[in-house]
């Protein structure tokens, strides 16, 4: 490779280029609820703050960003308009929204609705119940590691097919523990894998969030043998033990799969 091809190259794995720069803005922006500063974000996106300047000016003039006082951007009202009727209109946010708000008010805890993304899952809807909710560390659209979540280790569970396909997947290296009952090894993760595969749930018992149990069930809105995403309930262990919610997972199972289906 000639000193010419050698620099280039290293120009476009320097970072992003163009317009990707302003979707990097885009995005920091949103890690900044109450506002950011020039200076800092041109340090957050490792990029010049003339250019970073550029990107706000353009996201501004869209609407999707917006100066406040004392020079500290926010994401814009139109931008926050978009995100919300667009995540309003998701045919499986419409779908699963009936079967999380009777779960929510059944058991008086957190239900929530998720999909799996490589090693995360993405929460797509959430209801608190109308008395007694307490704020988890859950937000739609926020990620939670796989491995130490009900929902990740039965979607897994899926594509997972064997213990060995789990020690790939986890690799050489500890996972990270979230808390002291987080299954940071292959070996642990694998039982409760081959158990959710098995039970056709998945559970965590204070493995994600300190105080919280979690059992989650598969959705099934477009194919009838592999699952869209997981409905859980997220219960505090003080009020709801796993085992009750264990006991319950016909039950559970049985709105789900009504729900969904009226839905359809």
């Amino acid at each position: 490779m000639s000193d010419g091809s050698a620099r280039k190259a290293g120009a476009e794995q320097a970072g992003p280029v163009g317009s990707d720069r302003v979707l990097v803005v885009l995005r920091e922006l949103a890690a900044h609820p109450g506002g950011v500063g020039l200076e800092e974000l041109a340090r957050a996106v490792a990029s010049p703050k003339s250019t970073v300047h550029r990107a706000l000016a353009s996201l501004r003039r869209t609407g999707f960003a917006q100066l406040e006082a004392h020079g500290r951007y926010v994401l814009g009202d139109e931008f926050l308009r978009l995100a919300f009727s667009n995540h309003e209109a998701r045919p499986d946010h419409l779908r699963v929204q009936p079967i999380l708000e009777t779960l929510a008010e059944r058991y008086g805890e957190t239900a929530h609705y998720a999909v799996l993304d490589d090693r995360s899952i993405i929460y797509r809807a959430k209801v608190d119940p109308s008395a007694g909710a307490v704020k988890l560390t859950s937000t739609i659209g926020g990620r939670n590691p796989a491995h130490s979540t009900a929902v990740g280790k039965l979607l897994l569970s899926y594509e997972l097919t064997d213990d060995d396909a789990v020690a790939q997947w986890v690799g050489d290296t500890l996972l990270t523990g979230r808390t002291g009952r987080t299954r940071t090894t292959a070996t642990k993760l694998a039982k409760d894998i081959a158990l959710a595969r098995s039970n056709g749930y998945g559970v965590e018992d204070e493995e994600n969030e300190q105080g919280v149990a979690c059992l989650a069930v598969p959705v099934f809105l477009g194919s009838p043998s592999r699952p869209t995403g997981a409905v859980s309930i997220s219960a505090l262990t003080y009020r709801t033990p796993l085992s009750r919610l264990v006991a319950e997972v016909a039950t559970i199972k049985s709105i789900v799969d009504g729900e969904s289906t009226a839905c359809a």
